[in-house]
């Protein structure tokens, strides 16, 4: 999806799933903690329904909607975490996961030498 668009347009904006059927309406819209950008829609399925969470990219804006390349079913059930707060790290690799798309994982932390072994003697 593009990512210079302001997600504040995105709310209220009708859903579709990858075969034209509709899901629902924008709720919420959810930026990545470090770049900023539109990461996770939050789809209110129903009118009694709950929101479904779902990811921004591959999603393509058309024609003022938003079109989700996954099934209904699937999106439908994604995991609940409720919306109007935070997604954790955790969460959001929960999502990842349910919706089958690679993350990836963080860079291998580089080896320190924290300081000599106790009983060892200083070189000389």
């Amino acid at each position: 999806m593009q990512t210079d668009i302001d997600p504040r347009h995105l709310i209220g904006r009708k859903a579709f799933d990858r075969n034209g059927t509709r899901i629902g309406t924008i709720d919420e819209v959810y930026l990545d903690d470090a770049t900023g950008a539109p990461e996770w829609a939050a789809i209110r399925t129903g009118l009694f329904s709950r929101d479904a969470f779902v990811p921004l990219e591959p999603s393509e804006l058309i024609d003022g909607a938003l079109h989700v390349p996954f099934e209904r079913a699937l999106i439908k059930d994604a995991p609940d975490f409720g919306v109007g707060r935070h997604l954790s790290p955790e969460q959001e690799l929960q999502l990842y996961h349910h919706y089958g798309l690679d993350v990836a994982a963080p860079p291998p932390l580089p080896d320190r030498d924290f300081g000599r072994l106790a009983g060892k003697d200083e070189p000389a």
